[in-house]
């Protein structure tokens, strides 16, 4: 009886113990609350120094599906103060260097750059390229409003639509030196022929290589004086120069082909199907659609905050947690009255060098939203491995050398007409040929 007396009663507390042990719950819950607060704020922060995503991307991911009115009001008011025209603000750093500017930024960096030395970043040349590069001089006209010209035609072919009005223009970005890219486009998807008849126009876009290059410039004007399908400017043919290659096709469209039914912007890396493009997306026998973009549709996604990626985007550049709606800049395609909006739209938005993201940028300031296309696997930003069915049914493949290119063309334009049949075939033959050797079927 002593011992239940002891150890099984309930023992009575005083108001002091009581009033004791609400505080300690008190104090622990509210502990739990704050850690819990903290964990939440430093897991949805992906500008702090390191954190670049669960993976290395372009871009980093955010959660998609979940959007709080702060990030939104966050994103709305980073896209008002890019689409803001400047006034008297200096704008922020761009990467937009002509040849001559980019020559002197080199040899200033050569040079040790005189004192204190700027903020360095772990991408080679992107921090040289912004730290000389604040005003935008060479892009900037009166008002702060950019420049409609910027930049002065080295190549130019402006009687391409002169006598007719092309279905399809393709802009291709191209490095100078890629000459062998060139002709292998020249030859296969690039080529007239696959417009079955429709106007075509192919262009190659380049900026300016190293001035002390001039074999590679004369080579380039020779190889324009033959084939007449070569723009180019003068500004520095760079990564970060992107943006200014894009734009400056898109006006050339807008001020020498206005009326082109559709446009196609890619790589010279790319294996485009050119036929199945026309024949099977734009549909040459329905009327041309307006204000129309598609491609690989890239969705919330979140800025690379990693200085060490080729791919970092300063916060002080774009600060918004996100991304508007983009088309993978591998290769999108849109409607002709699309490039003469996209490039007015421009002229108000400060550069970025990323330009499939400055692109989708222009669209979100247009109010237009990239259209899904009919197959999710049409356009690829990514090698897809090659068979004849496969290529056959798609727009775009990423990271073919010339000769790849030239070969599996060739190949599917010997199977085109019964790609899949062949490939059927080829599956029964292996599954026999396992059976009579009394393997087992993978």
């Amino acid at each position: 009886m002593q011992w239940r007396r002891r150890h099984c009663c309930p023992i009575k507390m005083t108001w002091t113990v009581k009033r004791s042990l609400f505080r300690t719950h008190v104090a622990g819950l509210l502990s739990l609350a704050l850690l819990f607060t903290i964990f939440l704020f430093f897991s949805h922060q992906d500008w702090l120094p390191g954190h670049s995503g669960p993976r290395e991307n372009p871009l980093a991911y955010t959660i998609r599906g979940v959007r709080s009115p702060k990030g939104e009001a966050n994103q709305s008011n980073s896209l008002r103060g890019l689409w803001r025209e400047t006034g008297n603000v200096a704008p922020k750093p761009l990467l937009n260097l002509s040849s001559q500017q980019a020559e002197g930024a080199a040899g200033e960096a050569a040079g040790g750059g005189g004192g204190g030395g700027g903020a360095r970043t772990g991408v080679m040349g992107l921090g040289d390229t912004m730290s000389t590069n604040n005003t935008l001089e060479k892009e900037m006209g009166v008002g702060g409003r950019l420049s409609a010209q910027p930049y002065r035609y080295i190549l130019n072919e402006p009687f391409k639509c002169k006598d007719s009005t092309p279905f399809l223009i393709l802009l291709i970005a191209a490095e100078p030196g890629q000459a062998d890219a060139r002709n292998a486009i020249r030859q296969t998807w690039g080529n007239e022929s696959v417009a079955m008849g429709l106007g075509f126009v192919r262009l190659f876009l380049l900026g300016t290589g190293k001035s002390t290059d001039t074999f590679l410039q004369s080579s380039i004007e020779e190889e324009s004086r033959v084939y007449h399908d070569i723009i180019q400017q003068d500004y520095q043919d760079t990564y970060y120069n992107l943006t200014i290659k894009t734009l400056m096709g898109m006006n050339w469209v807008a001020t020498y082909c206005p009326h082109a039914s559709y446009v196609m912007k890619t790589d010279s890396d790319m294996f485009v199907n050119t036929e199945y493009l026309i024949q099977k997306l734009l549909k040459p026998e329905m009327p041309p659609k307006q204000r129309y973009f598609t491609g690989y549709l890239m969705r919330g996604y979140a800025p690379n905050r990693n200085k060490d990626s080729k791919w970092y985007m300063p916060p002080e550049v774009y600060p918004s947690e996100r991304y508007p709606i983009f088309c993978s800049g591998t290769g999108y395609v849109f409607s002709g009255d699309m490039a003469e909006l996209i490039y007015q739209a421009s002229l108000s938005i400060r550069r970025l060098h990323l330009e499939d993201v400055y692109v989708g940028i222009c669209l979100a300031k247009l109010r237009i939203e990239p259209a899904p296309p009919p197959n999710e696997f049409l356009f690829n930003h990514w090698r897809v491995s090659y068979s004849s069915c496969k290529y056959s049914h798609l727009i775009t493949s990423h990271q073919f050398h010339p000769n790849e290119l030239i070969k599996y063309w060739n190949h599917l334009q010997s199977n085109k007409h019964n790609a899949c049949i062949n490939m059927t075939k080829e599956k029964s033959g292996r599954h026999r040929h396992r059976k009579f050797h009394g393997e087992r079927p993978p």
